[in-house]
């Protein structure tokens, strides 16, 4: 079979398609025709081993490979068919459109991928294209736990900074779907498609500093690696909510000291991404609520120039490739 593989750490460039054995599903697994799979900013950054959060570094070295990546196949979010099923596996059967994650077995970028019937796989929305249902599982199972986390209530104000990306673009609808008055922060390229999914107010990171505008909020959701803690803290309101998706090491242990000795919160902890909650995606989608906002499709020989499309940070949603 075919595959996006890498045998070294490095730019894009390095990416190239290469046959590789076609996995056979054990007993509790299931064979998944890959039809589309999220390029995403955790694959460019695996591929280069360059971390916007540095203190992933080295226990991902160890993880992933010292000196050349253990794993050649990346692609943790897919949609695609199932194809075999193992003796024990009574959950799935051949034809079953699905999508889901590879949790940190990767391998999607492959046209064949065997997972565990356990795994976080659920059936595709019926009104999604199987490049859009791939386009899900990242941003939105991210989104939707930290939108719960906040617990969101009608008329709150929230802020979302880095609403661009993947999980950003779910995390603006989800919110508006719990009653929330929704700003986002991103480059100004952004902001038009942002205020098209729901966005109630846009700021240009370029032209204003949010934190410096004397407007609080309820909620802050921060994507944006770097981000100052303290002024983000002090732009919430008395009892808020602050959540970090890519903290800091220092970041996460002054969340401790937040939480405890003030009344607002400070949150990190890392989604779980489980079947429930991609089940509730599903559900939200079909019922109109949620929509993935997919930049570009690209075939598998131009996976390279999808890397480069999500590293430019000038991608209007999510990045996919095609596999079939």
């Amino acid at each position: 079979m075919k595959a996006i593989v890498y045998t070294k750490y490095g730019a894009a460039d390095v990416l190239h398609l290469e046959e590789i054995a076609q996995p056979v599903p054990a007993d509790d697994e299931i064979r998944i025709r890959v039809h589309a799979v999220e390029a995403t900013k955790g694959d460019c950054e695996m591929r280069s081993f360059k971390f916007a959060v540095k203190w992933f570094w080295l226990p991902l070295r160890a993880a992933l490979g010292i000196t050349r990546p253990r794993n050649p196949v990346l692609g943790g979010y897919f949609a695609g068919e199932v194809d075999a099923v193992g003796k024990d596996v009574v959950k799935f059967k051949p034809g079953d459109a699905v999508f889901g994650t590879t949790r940190l077995r990767f391998g999607a970028y492959a046209e064949y991928l065997c997972l565990p019937a356990s795994y976080t796989i659920v059936p595709k929305p019926h009104n999604l294209s199987f490049e859009e249902a791939a386009a899900v599982p990242l941003g939105g199972l991210n989104a939707l736990h930290f939108m719960r986390r906040a617990s969101i209530h009608n008329g709150e104000k929230v802020l979302i900074n880095g609403a661009g990306g993947s999980i950003g673009t779910f995390a603006v609808q989800i919110a508006k779907t719990m009653g929330a008055e929704v700003t986002v922060v991103d480059s100004s390229i952004k902001l038009e498609m942002l205020r098209r999914i729901g966005a109630d107010h846009c700021i240009d990171y370029k032209r204003e500093d949010f934190s410096k505008s004397g407007q609080t909020y309820d909620v802050i959701f921060n994507m944006v690696a770097g981000s100052s803690y303290s002024a983000s803290v002090k732009s919430l309101n008395p009892g808020g909510r602050y959540l970090m998706g890519n903290p800091r090491l220092a970041d996460m242990l002054r969340a401790v000291v937040t939480t405890r000795f003030s009344d607002k919160t400070a949150i990190f902890a890392f989604a779980g991404e489980t079947e429930d909650e991609l089940q509730a995606l599903k559900d939200m989608i079909e019922a109109g609520k949620l929509e993935p906002v997919v930049d570009g499709i690209f075939a598998p020989e131009l996976a390279a120039e999808a890397h480069r499309r999500v590293e430019t940070e000038q991608r209007l949603g999510i990045v996919v490739i095609r596999l079939a």
